[in-house]
């Protein structure tokens, strides 16, 4: 996906206000999914879309200077507002267009920690970015620990939390009727390995967690609208989980084995998936760095 970069310094909520004016220029591209229900493509995370006689629900938002992009695509879909709108989680490049949105009355709808981590300022180490808290109006004003479900556009939009995943305040959303899944950043579809977010609560037992969650959600025949990368099948996503695990247990192996962090990642345990999954923003070699850190208790 483009702007990797951009994302590897925005992945944390930050707002590094150079690299706007490129993120503004990326081109959208909407994709139908099933009837009602539309993905868009651009800069971070994967927009997914609910519309028809209830209006417009998105699931995650972008970047700020591409709200008035994302409003145009979804009036050729349908000309109703916004009504709703669901963060997935808390990173920017999924929540940046908050404050356009809740500013023109959307309600936001989130896991209770995404509205922690956005009203309070975030520093990160990995990145060596802070966060400014954001302002009240894009704040989720409505929230829940386990999840939610809404009924609308004649379909009921499941959404569920998977703790500790890519991070503390995971949110998949499933369209029961339509048997359509949004994993958020709990599925990175072979654009890059998967990004665990430590500093946030993620790990990788919940990862994987998620992956099997998603897994009960989604029946044979379904689609899932991944965090980043192309729209995929479910058989997408038990390939992506079944790597997750087999990575998981090689670390894990050598953990036990008294073998250092720089010594399992010389091992490569990822670098099999090499092709099937792209040198991304995360590369295979960070990854396995990542696992370790994640059972070692590192944050």
């Amino acid at each position: 996906m483009r702007l990797l970069a951009a994302i590897a310094l925005l992945a944390t909520g930050g707002t590094a206000a150079a690299h706007q004016p490129d993120v503004a220029e990326t081109p959208l591209r909407v994709e139908q999914v099933a009837p009602g229900i539309a993905a868009l493509f651009g800069a971070g995370g994967n927009i997914g879309i609910s519309y028809g006689e209830d209006g417009n629900i998105l699931i995650d938002d972008q970047f700020a200077p591409l709200t008035p992009r994302i409003l145009e695509q979804l009036r050729t879909l349908h000309p109703g507002p916004v009504r709703f709108l669901i963060n997935t989680h808390w990173h920017g490049d999924h929540t940046g267009g908050n404050v356009n949105l809740g500013s023109a009355g959307t309600v936001i709808v989130a896991q209770d920690n995404v509205r922690r981590r956005l009203s309070a300022d975030s520093v990160s180490k990995q990145f060596k970015t802070t966060t400014p808290a954001t302002a009240k109006a894009g704040l989720p004003v409505i929230t829940s620990d386990a999840g939610v479900t809404l009924h609308l556009n004649g379909d009921d939009l499941v959404v569920v939390h998977v703790p500790h995943a890519h991070t503390d305040g995971d949110a998949m959303i499933y369209w029961r009727a339509a048997n359509v899944l949004h994993t958020g950043d709990i599925f990175f579809n072979k654009e890059t390995f998967p990004f665990i977010d430590l500093e946030s609560g993620g790990s990788i037992d919940g990862m994987i967690a998620g992956a099997n969650a998603g897994l009960k959600l989604v029946k044979p025949g379904g689609k899932i609208i991944p965090g980043h990368g192309p729209i995929a099948s479910r058989a997408d996503l038990q390939a992506y989980r079944d790597m997750l695990v087999d990575v998981r247990a090689k670390v894990a192996a050598a953990i036990r084995a008294g073998k250092s962090r720089a010594q399992v990642i010389a091992m490569h345990p990822a670098t099999p998936y090499v092709g099937w999954v792209k040198e991304g923003f995360i590369t295979s070699d960070d990854f396995a760095g990542e696992i370790y850190d994640s059972l070692k208790g590192a944050r």
